[in-house]
């Protein structure tokens, strides 16, 4: 008993560091981001001004704020447009694609799925050249399509719901069929409330994935004003200076959105998650 009572002690001691350690570079990024410049980078030994300012200030927020030549609440917004509208597409398409692919039953099922996940193993550098070219043939480069349309078909989400998909019964659905439903209305009025916790958790990675995206951004966004929040963060840094406290400021903004979403949905994450451990 006294044996097991230290293990229990020893399992929260060994988390507890763990998520001190972790928290510790957001700590000092909040905490640097009420700084002066000038004392960012003087402390750097041990001590508590390493991670509580001496002098506190909100001007690295009005300088981020009050720049016209980069508006900022501008990069959000259209942050918050593309993130919001490659989840919900993401969401739809992804979750028909994995419905038709765990419940559906036609010629060359497995094929075309091996097919399909075969791309998973394709690291996404590789695919951006022939992506350009595409959205350049469709006349999307700087527009807003060529941000929200390539990211609304994720393989890896598709193979993540098909997993989930497969453990609802399939005579619940048969069910659904004998009272006349079509497959529309079996996957729309049975499978998808069957399984919230995936689809939150899979629109949680997808948003988070977008809203941290940099690398396609800046190169099919030319136009500064559509441009996303991790590009327009990018830039507070060039040759000559790097400006440390909006680029601070800034991710500490950045940070807000996800945090909120994490605090209020981290009940269908962990859920999902802990089912998906179990099924392993």
């Amino acid at each position: 008993m006294a044996l097991e009572r230290i293990g229990i002690l020893l399992k929260w001691a060994l988390m507890i560091a763990i998520a001190f350690l972790s928290i510790i570079p957001i700590f000092w990024m909040i905490m640097g981001s009420l700084r002066p410049r000038s004392e960012l980078f003087q402390y750097l030994s041990l001590e508590w001004h390493l991670f509580i300012p001496v002098q506190w200030t909100f001007q690295n927020f009005i300088d981020l704020f009050s720049d016209s030549s980069k508006p900022f609440v501008m990069f959000i917004k259209n942050t918050v447009i593309v993130a919001v509208s490659v989840t919900l597409l993401s969401l739809l398409f992804n979750s028909m694609a994995a419905f038709a692919f765990s419940k559906l039953k036609f010629r060359g099922r497995n094929i075309v799925f091996a097919v399909f996940l075969s791309a998973l193993v394709i690291p996404g550098e590789v695919t951006m050249v022939p992506a350009y070219l595409l959205m350049n043939a469709f006349d999307w480069i700087d527009s807003f399509k060529a941000l929200i349309i390539p990211g609304a078909v994720s393989v890896f989400s598709i193979f993540m719901l098909v997993q989930f998909f497969a453990d609802v019964p399939r005579e619940l659905l048969e069910a659904g069929k004998i009272d006349g439903a079509s497959w529309f209305g079996i996957y729309a009025k049975i499978l998808i409330p069957s399984t919230v916790p995936a689809l939150i958790t899979m629109g949680l990675i997808t948003f988070l994935g977008q809203w941290d995206a940099y690398l396609w951004p800046l190169i099919v966004i030319n136009d500064e004003s559509k441009q996303m929040l991790q590009v327009a963060i990018a830039t507070f840094t060039n040759l000559q200076s790097t400006e440390w406290g909006k680029i601070l400021a800034a991710d500490t903004v950045a940070s807000v959105p996800i945090l909120i979403l994490f605090l209020f949905l981290q009940k269908y994450y962990v859920q999902s998650i802990v089912s998906s451990g179990i099924k392993g």
